[in-house]
């Protein structure tokens, strides 16, 4: 149990710090600390009363007031918390049924809002621990810089609902929510992939293929692999001479029962340092983006696949979705791939890990676009161009094959099923997009007969 801890603790680190419940939670402890912290403290230094102007707070000597004064703030502040949270779940609610379920995770991420949550409730935090401090037994006493400061809080918390009702507006526009995904997917593309590699982008190696036995290590919770601790599976292989190949790729779904690794000497396994090995894997009920660049481009093409649909019918969304999955694959191929056979010392394999490869992402990013868009003339002409411009970004002639490849795919699947114009269209942005190879070193600018705004 003690050496899967550190993964465990990784993994609640990155659930917590992506929740409702840590940042909100904080603010709301601190403020309620400074709260009982101030009016000790004014209790104690009655100086700092003279600091508040008697504009502010002219009653000083009547406690009832601070009491009336703290007690409206805490009641007002939790109305408007029941209203922050009501907008909030119809925001939820309308994002998940309009564009795609898998979206709400990027909601529930967003700063703007936990940090509305936490000023609120901070607030009445705040005024609640200083209310036992406004008493009128055994000595009057009235905490005016505390009420102050609760009064200032208040103030506060009328221009955060205003920017809170601002937030909301522009965090339920398609074009915010694709943009935030596509910004998250990067960052994983970073931390994934450190090295560049422009120009010299290289394929994924040929699937690894053991020429000696290799004996199961099998899965014991049902979920999707979330992350994988590359470091401690090399480090576990090097200490114990074996080599350890994992069987699926993150995001993956690992049924209990499956194997999930294909270690080379049984004998040096114990049950001990199988749940040491299994250790390394954080498996949950739901995708994540910690290591998985496949589930933010599946959320941008599930919006993408929503907006093309007969009952939506909004082409300019998939339009959108398309452009930001191009800065994706555009980032994807700028890095080396991650390392897929890892050897310590050189020459000896430790482990094998199945990364997805640049067709998996091309597959997932717009092949199910291609499908559903094949009459619907501006979705595949902007796939044309998703296609181009990650050609234009690499000199690696196998990649720009593919790209080309795929757009003569997208071109025959719209052949009799456009008028001719619209075919036209598409015919001269593949030329457009065939001619890459010979004008390697020239800048390329699409026709005008193609482009069409689209």
């Amino acid at each position: 149990m003690f050496k899967r801890l550190p993964l465990r603790l990784r993994s609640v680190a990155y659930a917590l710090r992506g929740g409702f419940l840590v940042r909100p939670l904080m603010i709301a402890i601190v403020l309620g600390l400074c709260g009982a912290v101030l009016s000790s403290v004014e209790e104690s230094t009655p100086l700092l009363v003279d600091w508040v102007p008697s504009t502010l707070f002219p009653s000083r000597q009547d406690p009832q007031v601070a009491q009336a004064i703290l007690s409206v703030i805490a009641t007002s502040i939790m109305t408007v918390v029941s209203i922050v949270f009501a907008i909030l779940l119809m925001t939820l609610t309308l994002a998940s049924m309009q564009f795609s379920p898998r979206i709400l995770i990027s909601f529930v991420r967003d700063r703007g809002t936990q940090w509305t949550l936490g000023i609120f409730l901070g607030t009445f935090s705040y005024c609640v621990a200083a209310l036992p401090a406004a008493r009128s037994l055994p000595q009057p006493f009235a905490p005016v810089a505390t009420v102050a400061g609760a009064m200032l809080l208040a103030l506060l918390c009328v221009g955060w609902l205003l920017f809170f009702i601002h937030h909301i507006s522009q965090s339920i526009s398609v074009n915010h929510i694709v943009d935030r995904i596509a910004r998250e997917t990067e960052q994983v593309i970073d931390a994934l992939m450190p090295h560049p590699a422009v120009p010299h982008y290289r394929p994924a190696p040929t699937a690894f293929v053991s020429e000696e036995p290799e004996f199961p290590i099998l899965n014991e919770v049902s979920g999707y692999i979330r992350f994988i601790d590359t470091a401690r599976l090399m480090h576990f292989a090097r200490m114990h001479h074996l080599r350890v190949r994992v069987t699926r790729s993150v995001g993956h779904f690992v049924p209990a029962g499956v194997p999930l690794l294909m270690i080379s000497r049984r004998s040096r396994l114990d049950r001990d340092r199988a749940v040491e090995l299994t250790g390394a894997f954080d498996i949950g009920p739901m995708r994540t983006l910690q290591q998985d660049v496949e589930f933010g481009v599946i959320q941008i093409a599930d919006i993408a696949l929503r907006a093309i649909s007969p009952a939506v019918n909004d082409p300019s969304t998939a339009i959108s979705c398309i452009d930001q999955l191009t800065r994706i694959l555009i980032s994807w191929v700028s890095r080396f791939p991650p390392e897929t056979l890892m050897y310590n010392p050189p020459h000896v394999l430790r482990v094998v890990l199945p990364w997805i490869d640049l067709d998996g992402l091309l597959n997932t990013a717009i092949e199910q676009i291609r499908a559903y868009a094949t009459t619907d003339a501006a979705v595949s002409l902007r796939l044309l161009r998703l296609l181009h411009d990650v050609a234009v970004t690499s000199e690696n002639d196998w990649l720009r094959d593919i790209m080309v490849e795929r757009g003569r795919r997208i071109v025959e699947g719209c052949r009799g099923r456009l008028p001719a114009d619209d075919l036209t269209r598409l015919e001269q942005r593949l030329a457009v997009l065939e001619r890459v190879h010979v004008r390697r070193h020239a800048p390329i600018r699409l026709e005008s007969a193609g482009d069409g705004g689209d």
